[in-house]
């Protein structure tokens, strides 16, 4: 506690010392815009430890590399023919950076340190759709988009995947409404609570939002009171409030929950100049991310510009 005070008093100090242009400077270090490199088509996005993120590619499942704070990065996993990446997850215990597949029914899992591939997860077969993963204490989660079911694969306590890998498909029940028909994006985004017990699914084509749990896979239908949020893509929980990117609509839904996420509120529907059909979100304190996925732009070429939206919580 002592060495703490301490501290703090050095840096009062130190704050005192510096000009104003300095202080002004270093709280505004965080740009509003992080370009991305041009023809990446991005989707998914992490943030891992301090400042830096992820974001993977849909053209060849390449992993970019940045830091919020000054706007620059790399790649980190190089593109593959073949290989896609959707929504992303970290897990600080390990540092993995765990990717949901697409169309290739695949999970990848990459430690972020090092870049090097840890494993390829089979999960759906051929058709479907591996949309979103999310983090848990004992298990990652990925939704699959043209099925309802919801994959589970077990963690060990560190967060490191036992061998040999295990998969299981949880069927989604209860109030869980399935869209028919091919290409039909039901489930999407998903999030989960901090201890674990229940994860949160849109269905991007009705605009429901679903509590599940994640032993069953029994869902039950949030009641927003009537509203609706259509083309729900990523999903951020923060504490009860939840937050729904729509991706054609680009907007991005603000539903504050009910204690027992039984039921919720539509509070704002924030809209941004800079959104070009985000899909996917995450934090850093204050600050929301979300990638502009253009899925606008009819043919995109090597050219086509991406970048990264930063939005203050409301």
């Amino acid at each position: 506690m002592r060495r703490k005070i301490g501290l703090l008093s050095v840096v009062l100090v130190v704050a005192m010392l510096l000009p104003a242009s300095v202080l002004a400077r270093s709280a505004t270090t965080f740009p509003e815009i992080i370009p991305l490199p041009n023809g990446f088509q991005p989707e998914g996005i992490a943030v891992g430890y301090g400042t830096e993120f992820f974001v993977g590619s849909l053209a060849t499942g390449a992993i970019y590399e940045g830091d919020l704070r000054t706007g620059g990065g790399s790649i980190l996993v190089p593109g593959e023919e073949g290989r896609v990446a959707v929504g992303l997850a970290f897990d600080e215990r390990s540092g993995y950076l765990i990717v949901a597949g697409g169309p290739t029914g695949l999970a990848y899992v990459y430690d972020t340190r090092t870049g090097e591939e840890v494993a390829t997860i089979p999960l759906a077969g051929a058709g479907n759709f591996i949309n979103d993963a999310v983090v848990t204490r004992s298990a990652v989660f990925f939704t699959s988009s043209f099925e309802a079911v919801l994959y589970r694969v077990p963690l060990l306590a560190g967060g490191g995947l036992p061998d040999p890998v295990q998969v299981q498909a949880l069927t989604l029940s209860g109030d869980w409404q399935q869209v028919p028909g091919a290409g039909v994006f039901n489930a999407n985004g998903i999030d989960a609570t901090p201890n674990g017990k229940t994860v949160i699914i849109v269905n991007a084509s009705l605009g429901n939002l679903y509590r599940v749990n994640p032993r069953t896979g029994q869902a039950a239908l949030i009641d927003l009171g009537g509203e609706t949020v259509t083309m729900g893509d990523g999903i951020l929980l923060d504490g009860k409030t939840l937050y729904v990117v729509r991706n054609f609509a680009n907007e991005l839904a603000v539903v504050q929950l009910s204690p027992d996420l039984a039921s919720g509120t539509v509070t704002n529907r924030l809209t941004n100049p800079a959104f070009r059909i985000p899909t996917t979100i995450d934090e850093l304190g204050h600050r929301l991310y979300l990638v502009n996925a253009r899925f606008d732009v009819e043919n995109p070429g090597p050219d086509t510009e991406y970048e990264v939206v930063q939005v203050i919580k409301p």
